[in-house]
């Protein structure tokens, strides 16, 4: 399943710090439609991200009846975005 949308990269301290990205709710619909076939535990699901020309792997993590995707340091640093900037993301779940 390819899905495409835009959100602004935000900030959680937790006990480690990470960058994140809503999906949307529509989007976390559809994703939640298939996630008891493609999770591996624990809510998570595996998938390819790409923002600009940078393509990682990753997880989207269960978040208030949604989920939300890692912006790895890789990526921010390949296509120079942080904290506030607004990205096109495409996501290719189950990857």
């Amino acid at each position: 399943m390819r899905l495409s949308f835009s959100g602004e990269i935000w900030y959680w301290r937790g006990p480690a710090p990470f960058h994140f990205v809503t999906v949307p709710p529509a989007e976390s619909e559809l994703i939640g439609g298939v996630s008891s076939i493609v999770t591996y535990g624990w809510g998570m699901i595996p998938a390819s991200v790409t923002v600009g020309e940078t393509t990682v792997t990753t997880s989207l993590w269960p978040k208030d009846g949604g989920y939300i995707v890692p912006i790895k340091k890789a990526l921010q640093d390949r296509e120079g975005i942080g904290v506030g900037d607004v990205v096109e993301v495409a996501l290719d779940i189950g990857a």
